[in-house]
């Protein structure tokens, strides 16, 4: 548990190439199944170290290994971001760690903390369409790794979280990869017609 802003629910993972990731952690480490969402653009109300910026385009995974979420992201574009700076810095792998926020005040309270206590708000934003927000903040001289909060825990959003915690308990290493557009039916039910 992070004293300043709750328990951690994610670690965040840096890639060039997350098909690779993605077989590595599910192959070697044994975390999984994955579902991916390729493709994924930021709203465009994403604001880059306080200004309104490029938003970036990314294909995002996640898994989780009991409560413990990885994620595993790949940014496609130049727009600026967290993740292009830790590229920048010749890094790959651990960027950030994540603690969830169940709802908005929880969220804005703790963003609130992590600026009082004198970190520097890097990124922020919502997948595009999205619900959650999220925020990304580093340490005096961009120490990795960077925190994110994140609304992961609203309850438009939670049930995909545990679904995957559900999955991962009896996931036994086949079908590694799953895409969200085959899971929202799975969790949400189908779309009226």
């Amino acid at each position: 548990m992070t004293r300043l802003v709750g328990p951690l629910r994610q670690v965040g993972i840096i890639v060039d190439d997350i098909d690779a990731a993605m077989l590595h952690w599910t192959h070697v480490v044994g975390v999984g199944p994955f579902v991916v969402f390729r493709n994924l653009e930021f709203d465009e109300d994403y604001h880059y170290r306080g200004t309104r910026a490029k938003p970036p385009v990314t294909s995002i995974a996640v898994g989780h290994s009991a409560g413990l979420q990885v994620e595993i992201i790949q940014q496609h574009n130049d727009a600026p971001s967290a993740y292009r700076d830790f590229l920048a810095a010749g890094r790959t792998g651990l960027q950030h760690v994540s603690t969830w926020c169940d709802d908005p005040a929880q969220y804005d309270s703790a963003r609130q903390r992590l600026l009082d206590q004198g970190l520097t708000l890097v990124h922020e934003g919502r997948a595009a369409g999205g619900p959650c927000r999220f925020a990304y903040f580093s340490g005096a001289g961009e120490a990795w790794p960077q925190i994110e909060i994140s609304e992961a825990l609203i309850p438009s959003v939670k049930p995909l979280s545990d679904f995957l915690i559900a999955q991962a308990a009896i996931w036994d290493g086949t079908n590694p990869i799953l895409d969200i557009n085959a899971v929202i039916p799975l969790i949400y039910g189908e779309p009226d017609a």
